[in-house]
């Protein structure tokens, strides 16, 4: 497996390099548009005033909070700096935990706390009522980070997000979301981020690390990472955050990290050549060759057939 990672350590590294040359350029151009960046901060994204969804003042609870996996991660957020207010465990209400309430529905914790974001750690068949809890509590940003969740309940899942415009969803199956040094919203190393310029989307979360890790050896550093998951049926894609990205003046290059598997990325390319900023030098990445038809494939699946062949 060391291949594969020299591969691919190789050429984040190359796309890494070319931002690096291009990053003055990007930094001239903002600049330019001092007018335009104050109206973009200003602007309120969610309930807050983040830029890419979240930031130091994003209010966040757990669904899933008391849990094993729950624990562990808020634990995690909270160390790393996030402003957490509270979770939901069904039973469980009007207890504490790692220092903060927690509540029986996500109606009462919308009620008490007033949460800008939850972060999903709950069981594969309870997920998806899980984030119709939320959507229907009109929670802002829902970070579902649970992998397996059926995808005939997340057909259920995205007819209610199509149907309402007051919550955006990001994954499931995903690392989450972060702005490094403010805000960790999922299972990501916080230790590993570097606040700085790039931004960085990617249905894989293992090449995210890898991207983020060069980045910050570099001394570019993150504006805000987001892994949108590798499922059919996600949240958010990658035009949603390339779109937040080129807004947003915090951020002056973009790394977009793609898996094999249907058009996203392909559609994602023709959106950013038809909509995107010229002053922010975006690169792409997609890991192993074509599977094969009919087999459905992971990936680690398809890296280990790149490999064998």
């Amino acid at each position: 497996m060391s291949s594969i990672a020299t591969s691919c350590q190789r050429t984040i590294q190359s796309a890494t390099r070319h931002i690096l040359s291009t990053s003055k350029a990007a930094a001239a151009a903002n600049n330019i548009n001092t007018t335009t960046t104050t109206t973009l901060t200003s602007l309120r994204s969610m309930s807050s005033n983040a830029a890419v969804w979240i930031d130091k003042d994003t209010r966040v609870i757990c669904q899933g909070f008391t849990g094993k996996q729950g624990t562990f991660h808020s634990t995690q957020a909270i160390e790393y700096g996030t402003n957490m207010v509270g979770g939901v465990t069904p039973k469980k209400g009007g207890q504490t935990h790692l220092g903060l309430p927690v509540f029986n529905t996500v109606s009462d914790a919308v009620s008490e706390v007033q949460p800008d974001a939850s972060v999903i750690y709950v069981p594969p068949p309870f997920c998806a009522a899980a984030i119709l809890d939320a959507i229907e509590n009109e929670i802002p940003l829902v970070v579902a980070i649970t992998e397996g969740v059926p995808q005939q309940d997340m057909v259920r899942v995205k007819k209610a997000l199509l149907a309402q415009t007051k919550t955006r969803l990001i994954g499931p199956n995903c690392p989450g979301i972060i702005k490094p040094g403010e805000c960790k919203i999922g299972i990501m190393p916080g230790y590993i981020h570097k606040k700085g310029k790039i931004g960085v989307v990617s249905r894989s979360g293992t090449l995210t690390y890898e991207a983020v890790h060069q980045t910050t050896v570099t001394g570019l550093g993150q504006s805000t990472c987001v892994g949108i998951g590798g499922d059919p049926f996600n949240g958010t894609n990658f035009i949603d955050c390339l779109e937040k990205f080129r807004d947003d003046p915090q951020t002056e290059g973009i790394i977009m990290i793609g898996e094999i598997g249907g058009n996203a990325e392909e559609e994602a390319a023709e959106w950013w050549s038809k909509n995107g900023d010229p002053s922010k030098p975006v690169v792409g990445f997609i890991a192993g060759m074509t599977a094969p038809p009919g087999r459905r494939m992971g990936e680690f699946s398809f890296l280990l057939y790149m490999i064998v062949e």
